[in-house]
């Protein structure tokens, strides 16, 4: 059985991103784990020299045990969100451990906003960051969820169910690539 971790790149209460990953916990309890980025401090490389802090240290041991990456990525002024690059910067560091982290890992990206256009720019910025990274980037099918106010209740829930049919065959997609084997790209 295969292991995903899911971040979710926003740290609002609130957030449609972790309410879409939550989600897709639900329908695929057991592959899928969710990781908290709270604690990742931003990353400065005198605080690295002083030795990478124990909340990157136990994330990096997480993803290097999963068998692929699941980002549920905001979109903030045409682009991913600050937080959750900084901590794939962190991932990345030493430089040296981009091998075990990332090299070949089978990566994913949805995400939902309450804008009109989904999270299309997010998420082609997110392509280059891992080719750099020698990941494999599912391109398989893409999940944006526009209007996301409309698709979600006030406690988090999922309510549209085209999203959610939708997320049940992106996931089974995402699953099956973490069992196929292929270059990174």
């Amino acid at each position: 059985m295969k292991s995903i971790l899911g971040i979710s790149g926003s740290l609002r209460q609130g957030s449609y991103n972790s309410a879409l990953l939550r989600e897709a916990v639900r329908l695929f309890p057991d592959r899928i784990a969710v990781a908290d980025i709270n604690g990742v401090p931003l990353y400065n490389g005198d605080v690295e020299a002083d030795g990478v802090p124990d909340p990157v240290l136990q994330l990096k041991r997480q993803l290097a045990d999963a068998d692929g990456l699941l980002l549920a990525t905001p979109e903030y002024n045409n682009s991913f969100p600050g937080v959750l690059k900084n901590t794939i910067d962190w991932l990345s560091r030493p430089s040296l451990d981009i091998r075990n982290v990332f090299h070949g890992k089978p990566v994913a990206v949805i995400g939902a906003t309450p804008g009109g256009f989904g999270t299309v720019l997010a998420q082609g910025a997110w392509l280059p960051v891992f080719r750099t990274l020698g990941s494999r980037y599912f391109s398989g099918q893409r999940l944006m969820v526009s209007g996301a106010v409309g698709a979600f209740d006030d406690q988090g829930g999922l309510t549209d169910e085209t999203v959610k049919k939708r997320l049940e065959q992106f996931m089974q997609g995402f699953i099956e690539f973490c069992g196929s084997s292929s270059d990174a790209v």
